[in-house]
């Protein structure tokens, strides 16, 4: 890299004697200080001897009819003559080195005894308007070289303390001491003026010496860049057309610079889209910045080059002259094409889903909000539908995450193949999509779509040879009738996947209000429920169970009941499912358990207590802990606690089957509830060892009507039960004819209101102890 000396870039501070001209001085920024000084004085010094020769005609229009001719013409003649020879030793010579050999100094000298004989010889009497006028006129003189004569320091001087002591000299010696001591003051103001504005000249001049130096630096270092850089210069004159066309520029563009030249910069970029009309973004925005002349920095713009789409990034700031006028723009590119598809291809993974390339969650509602405002402003209707998939864990947990990411895939594309354009599809998380539909002008169109997409999501699945089958709940909300904003359109949309869940799933449910007064409802109820245990708010109540034959009681079933201050008897069929969706169950599970535990430790040992188990407590990896410290607390033996779970968990699950002979292994008895309710029960009898298997209620009564399905059923299930040696328990046994035909059918043992309802500990106890077992007995007492 080329250097310059460091007078060529940094500033100088001349003397004093340099600045009037008394000096020469040393270093390599002088000569060029006083080319620029030679410089400025040639566009002064027109004006300068201009205003001499004007100023000269002044006086000898006022003068010629005072004075002979033979006085005024000589005086005349000189100054015209010393102006002659300023003009042609200017002309002739080159700038000279010393400043007693410089024309302008040399004119200033002797103009200034020029304008002194004037004022010894043609003033006239102080005080008359003949002296007043022409010490004016040197006076407007003086002040002229203030500013023409700066250049030229010594002779500008020399020429105010001449015309001022001759002045001055010229009215004392008329007797008037005031008035020359006033030009003395006068003249030397100016003096101090014309020295003060020479410095000021000689501080411009050094410091656009500096720029000029440091231009040249940027220069060369932006030639340097260019060469070692993969970046590249531009310039553009006023008309926006490329100027100086750098070789890296053109070999982008694998043509030659002077093919470039003069070309509109914004055609070069658009290519053969600029002639169409067919401009991108970018070079709309590039456009708009040239066209306001406006600064700008890293306006990524796209580019063909070679077929290939490109994407540069270009900055750069406009350029005027001195008189701020626009000569064009200077600026940088650079090739930004891997930067911007990597942050492409981080804005798709912000907005997108990996997995199956759907909106994600945060896509999903900018597309809402979207739709939203359109809609506000045209009047459409917007939809949002909330999509779950049912049994989706099941896959994931039975074949593994690989086959339920696949799964998820062919779900996305079941989904998106039945939507319209506009609509959009997107995967919020899980198992769980979404579907928005910015213009929805008949609701109908709605149910149609949700019935569709629960009707592809029912048929089978092959994936990598399984056949799965799943299903999917859909809810609905659509704006503005159920909400204006995204939250809110959103949280109802929820409340209505709620409702198909609770509606038995595989079904579409719109959003009604008496929906969020619902949710509202169970809000309170999770809110009173965190605390119920603390505040002992929490009872057990037990109902006996009876054998069929003796009569005899076998033991109680538990059932947990709330009793709130404010809400009253709440149902276990409202705060269970709270306590579940809450996580609240394992805490009141626990202390069920124990309290069960403890109050049938009390009973005789031949008397067991059955305990209702959630899905959520069975898949509690603290489960047999739990159990043991509730036996070893209370005392109760294994055999004598019996836990009661639904067909309907071991059917959502078949893995619980692995929980249960962990639990038999503790000694302790499991009892399959609800029984004949669920589907494919043959499959994990086999996998469990129950200790019984507790017939539906529905059986029961269906049975007591003589009803031939219903009969036929019980006497299956007591086969089935006596085969795989479990006992079978009728449950809702509520009329003397139910109880007699459970008995009839082989029932082992029987429960309802006939035999027992429901009541508190220490009735259960009194119950336990009774010595007179026989049914008679049992019924009598209840």
């Amino acid at each position: 890299m080329s250097s310059l000396s460091p007078s060529s870039t940094d500033r100088v501070t001349p003397s004093w004697s340099y600045t009037l001209g008394l000096a020469r001085g040393r270093g390599d920024a002088y000569p060029a200080i006083a080319e620029m000084r030679a410089e400025a004085m040639k566009g002064r010094r027109l004006l300068w001897l201009g205003a001499n020769l004007a100023m000269m005609l002044a006086v000898v229009a006022l003068r010629y009819r005072m004075l002979a001719w033979d006085a005024l013409m000589p005086w005349g003649a000189a100054i015209v003559g010393v102006e002659a020879l300023i003009l042609l030793g200017v002309w002739r010579a080159p700038p000279p080195q010393s400043p007693w050999r410089d024309p302008d100094v040399l004119g200033g000298l002797f103009l200034g005894f020029c304008w002194a004989v004037a004022m010894a010889l043609f003033t006239g009497p102080a005080g008359t308007p003949y002296s007043l006028s022409l010490l004016s006129i040197g006076g407007a003189l003086a002040a002229v070289a203030t500013v023409l004569m700066t250049p030229a320091p010594i002779g500008g001087l020399f020429f105010i303390v001449i015309i001022g002591t001759a002045a001055a000299a010229d009215v004392a010696m008329d007797g008037r001491v005031m008035l020359a001591g006033m030009t003395g003051l006068f003249t030397t103001a100016v003096a101090a003026t014309f020295v003060a504005n020479a410095r000021q000249l000689i501080h411009r001049i050094t410091a656009e010496q500096a720029l000029a130096g440091k231009e040249e630096v940027v220069s060369l270092l932006l030639r340097e860049f260019e060469d070692t850089s993969a970046d590249w210069l531009w310039r553009t004159d006023a008309a926006k057309c490329l100027v100086d066309v750098s070789p890296r520029l053109a070999r982008l563009f694998n043509v030659k610079a002077r093919q470039l030249e003069g070309k509109p910069l914004l055609a070069v970029l658009a290519g053969e889209g600029w002639d169409h009309g067919d401009v991108a973004p970018g070079i709309r925005m590039l456009a708009d910045k040239l066209r306001l002349r406006e600064s700008f920095r890293d306006l990524v713009v796209p580019v063909m080059i070679g077929g290939e789409r490109r994407w540069w990034s270009l900055s750069a700031a406009p350029r005027r002259d001195e008189r701020g006028t626009l000569v064009g723009f200077w600026g940088v590119g650079t090739d930004a094409t891997e930067r911007h598809r990597s942050a492409e291809k981080i804005d798709r993974m912000a907005r997108f889903d990996a997995l199956t390339g759907l909106a994600n969650r945060a896509h999903i509602i900018d597309r809402l909000g979207e739709a939203l405002r359109e809609g506000h402003h045209v009047g459409h209707r917007s939809t949002l539908m909330l999509i779950d998939l049912d049994r989706f864990k099941q896959v994931n947990d039975t074949l593994g995450h690989p086959i339920g990411d696949k799964l998820l895939i062919e779900v996305a594309n079941r989904i998106s193949a039945l939507l319209a354009p506009g609509d959009v599809c997107g995967r919020l998380g899980g198992d769980e999509f979404a579907v928005v539909v910015p213009d929805v002008t008949d609701r109908d169109r709605v149910d149609v779509l949700a019935e569709r997409i629960v009707h592809v999501l029912s048929a089978p699945f092959e994936i990598e040879g399984n056949e799965l089958h799943i299903g999917g709940s859909v809810g609905s909300a659509t704006a503005p009738l159920d909400g204006r904003i995204v939250e809110t359109l959103l949280r109802n949309a929820d409340l209505a996947l709620y409702r198909a869940k609770d509606d038995g799933r595989g079904v579409h449910r719109r959003y009604e209000p008496s929906l969020h007064a619902q949710a509202e409802n169970k809000r309170k109820i999770e809110i009173a429920l965190r605390d119920a245990l603390e505040r002992r708010e929490l009872s057990l109540v037990y109902q006996p169970i009876v054998d069929a034959v003796k009569g005899r009681l076998t033991g109680f079933e538990a059932f947990l009941r709330w009793t709130h201050p404010e809400l009253g008897n709440v149902s276990p069929d409202i705060f269970i499912p709270v306590a579940e969706e809450a996580r609240l169950i394992g805490r009141i599970g626990d202390w069920v358990m124990h309290s069960a535990c403890r109050d049938a430790a009390t009973w005789p040992d031949h008397v067991r207590v059955s305990i209702n188990m959630a899905a959520a407590q069975l898949k509690d990896p603290q489960l047999p802990a739990t159990i043991i410290a509730a036996l070893s607390h209370s005392g109760l033996a294994a055999d004598r606690l019996e836990l009661e779970v639904a067909e309907e968990v071991f059917v959502r699950d078949g893995s619980l089957t692995e929980v249960v002979d962990k639990i038999l292994a503790l000694g302790v008895r499991i009892t399959l509830d609800d029984f004949g309710t669920g589907k494919s029960s043959l499959a994990y009898l086999r996998k469990a060892r129950f200790s019984s298997i507790k017939i539906d209620r529905s059986f029961v009564r269906g049975a007591a009507s003589n009803g031939a399905e219903s009969v036929a059923i019980v006497r299956a299930i007591v086969a089935m039960a006596e085969s795989l040696g479990m006992a079978t328990i009728a449950e809702g046994a509520e009329t003397r004819n139910e109880f007699d035909k459970m008995r009839s059918l082989g029932c082992k043992q029987v429960q309802g209101w006939l035999v027992g309802q429901p009541v508190g500990p220490a009735e259960a106890a009194e119950i336990a102890h009774l010595r007179d077992r026989s049914e008679d007995r049992l019924v009598r007492v209840h």
